[in-house]
């Protein structure tokens, strides 16, 4: 490695503060449940306890993990307890060389074998399979083999919003959205000193846990946390654009750090999330699986949310054509109507005739600036839960 090389990886990586490493210690010993659909019981599993295990079993069958890492809000939250975010799903990284599909199959399954640990005493654990505790805890299943990316994606259910999110990285090309989003917290030494140490940890007698950030410069990206600063770069890299969290972080009180500067990645934003998702019905979906994730707790942030994910939609998109956009718009429109109707801000009719004004491009005779939401409670869909969902 080149003297250069050197300076940049130091700047990327910082050991955390007592408190810090105090933090992190309480995130991976709290229990969180694993709700089971059905009949299946719900699951108490601490972290520390779940990377223990799957890392033991897979070097059992031979698969070499290189290391594991806390990363996104709960990494956050590690290195700034009140950083305006707090944190929802718990992501946790292995390390490891994906080489084939038998090897992407061996993870799912060694997981899935995992869990069987975790049921309580009282249950008869012969005559569960695998199928039945994939269909029972796992909320979603992803798969990503192509020539830049190499990984996959085990989330287990919790009805709360605060899944275990376990994630095997062979290669990723951009593991961030956001630099307040972009640390990832080494688990090993802690991890070794929790097996080897007998005694308690403490300001003077603790390990030391290095954090890193991959948006590049580890101070800078703390500074951005700390002051609740939004700051990306190419953004056309980021699944989606990272138009959602970004209008997300402008409800939740953060600023750009130049406001010409992010109208310009505005656009790249936009321009993404409409390449990854042309269709309206992907769109809807899209948006609701948002809502419903990302806001428990603060549903009453959701309309605040829409209507500024529409002037960023109205303001930046130069992508679609002009019925498309009109469209989308008219869509964030309705679910914003849906989220008000929800907190019996306007009555709940079928049809609410809106008003908006047009972009000062529109020339059309025979447009018309009113159209009719249509304002539909939240429909029950059957869920399935295929083996993989694809993600390109």
């Amino acid at each position: 490695m080149s003297s250069g090389d050197a300076a940049e990886q130091s700047r990327r990586v910082s050991v955390l503060s007592w408190d810090q490493v105090r933090r992190l210690d309480s995130i991976l010993g709290e229990s969180v449940p694993i709700h089971g659909r059905g009949n299946f019981p719900t699951l108490s599993v601490k972290p520390r306890q779940i990377v223990q295990v799957v890392r033991a079993r897979l070097e059992e069958k031979g698969v070499v993990v290189r290391d594991v890492k806390l990363n996104g809000s709960a990494a956050s939250h590690v290195l700034h307890q009140d950083n305006g975010l707090g944190y929802k799903d718990l992501d946790l990284i292995f390390g490891l060389r994906l080489s084939d599909d038998k090897t992407f199959r061996l993870v799912k399954d060694v997981v899935l074998d995992c869990l069987v640990d975790f049921l309580p005493e009282g249950v008869c654990r012969e005559r569960i399979t695998a199928l039945a505790l994939k269909e029972a805890y796992v909320q979603k299943l992803v798969k990503v083999c192509n020539d830049t990316d190499r990984w996959s994606l085990i989330s287990l259910s919790n009805n709360t919003g605060k899944n275990v999110e376990l994630k095997f990285v062979d290669s990723l090309r951009r593991q961030f959205e956001f630099s307040v989003d972009s640390f990832q917290i080494s688990l090993d030494s802690l991890l070794l000193f929790d097996r080897c140490s007998e005694t308690v940890m403490s300001e003077t007698f603790h390990p030391t846990v290095q954090g890193e950030s991959m948006y590049g410069d580890f101070e800078e990206a703390l500074e951005h946390l700390l002051s609740r600063t939004i700051a990306t770069r190419s953004p056309e890299e980021i699944r989606g654009g990272g138009l959602l969290k970004y209008c997300h972080l402008l409800v939740r009180g953060f600023h750009p750090s130049s406001k010409s500067h992010m109208k310009q990645m505005q656009r790249y934003m936009c321009s993404r999330f409409f390449i990854d998702f042309p269709d309206i019905c992907e769109q809807q979906r899209k948006l609701e699986a948002y809502l419903q994730n990302h806001f428990v707790g603060i549903e009453h942030k959701r309309y605040e949310y829409l209507m500024t994910l529409r002037q960023v939609v109205d303001e930046s998109t130069v992508c679609l054509m002009g019925h498309e956009r009109r469209q989308t718009l008219a869509l964030i429109s309705a679910l914003a109507l849906r989220v008000m109707a929800e907190h019996n801000a306007i009555p709940a009719l079928s049809n609410i005739t809106c008003y908006y004004q047009p972009a000062p491009y529109v020339r059309d005779v025979n447009f018309s600036n009113y159209y009719v939401a249509q304002v539909q409670s939240m429909s029950v869909r059957s869920n399935s839960y295929q083996t993989w969902l694809p993600c390109s």
